[in-house]
């Protein structure tokens, strides 16, 4: 997500916050103001407006759904608040777009209720963020396939594949289904769905519209993380392409982790030391081992 959360412990200074917006409810073309300290000059403001609330492929993050704006963003401005009006938090910058260096109009922050569930993860004392689970491959609806399934435009995402046992599968989730909205929200393509899928409470459920040949479906989707399983961790060592690499079990959340099929059978590499055998030959973390020999 490209966030992380500072706990200050044993501190007796009481300091201002900000309440979180529902970043939702942003429209293009509101008014937003830029807190950060571009190029170590200070603390500094700048203003403009929301250029669009749903940008995904900008290639910052693995839940690519982002608020651009053109208020003034520069080196320095990251981590900073992006704030509505009403003082609220409407989102975190993280990025620019810039062929300078500098701000040309196009920055780019995380959205606030994106920074509610990291936040809400850090609070219940866990190290990594808890999101839910929806145990299915999705990929574009291009022109081709929009006009095959009778979509009067490429918009929402199509399943793929689905993993058998997964909250998609018992929610009655098919291969070739696609999902046209979320919690009454229409659905662009994958990261869209993606994004909307993650920041539902856990312990819920999620509410989604399909299309299944010419039938619109609603079907309902629990809300749950994925299972971890027996990863089994453990470091190689002795005289082995494989010394250095640091292996587990390919379960469910670690498949969820990677952004791989939890469906293939196999050994991820999780972590890897740099001066092993393993990096030297080629191996990096991320990769799954598939066979050997």
């Amino acid at each position: 997500t490209d966030l992380a959360v500072l706990r200050l412990k044993d501190t007796r200074e009481v300091f201002p916050t900000l309440d979180f917006a529902n970043s939702d409810d942003l429209l293009v073309g509101d008014v937003v103001l830029a807190i950060g300290n571009p190029f170590g000059v200070g603390q500094t403001v700048t203003h403009g407006i929301v250029s669009a609330v749903a940008r995904t492929q900008v290639g910052i993050t693995d839940y690519q759904f982002f608020i651009q704006t053109d208020a003034a963003i520069n080196p320095g401005n990251s981590g900073g608040a992006l704030v509505d009006l009403s003082g609220r938090l409407a989102g975190v910058n993280t990025a620019i777009f810039s062929r300078s260096g500098g701000s040309q109009g196009i920055g780019f922050a995380i959205p606030a209720n994106m920074v509610r569930v990291v936040v809400a993860s850090a609070k219940g004392g866990g190290s990594a963020v808890k999101r839910p689970w929806f145990g299915a491959r999705l990929q574009a609806v291009t022109p081709d396939i929009a006009e095959t399934i009778g979509l009067p435009r490429p918009a929402g995402a199509l399943v793929s594949s689905v993993i058998e046992g997964s909250p998609a599968a018992r929610g009655g989730l098919r291969t070739a289904d696609v999902i046209l909205g979320i919690e009454g929200q229409s659905v662009d393509d994958p990261n869209a769905f993606e994004y909307r899928f993650a920041t539902r409470p856990l312990g819920q459920k999620a509410n989604i519209e399909v299309l299944r040949g010419k039938q619109r479906l609603k079907l309902s989707i629990a809300l749950e993380t994925a299972p971890d399983g027996n990863r089994a961790e453990m470091v190689l060592r002795g005289r082995s392409p494989f010394a250095g690499a640091k292996v587990a079990n390919l379960t469910p959340a670690l498949a969820d982790e990677l952004r791989v099929d939890a469906n293939m059978q196999g050994v991820a590499i999780v972590d890897m030391e740099n001066d092993g055998a393993a990096a030297s030959v080629g191996f990096r973390k991320g990769d799954v081992v598939l066979s050997v020999n």
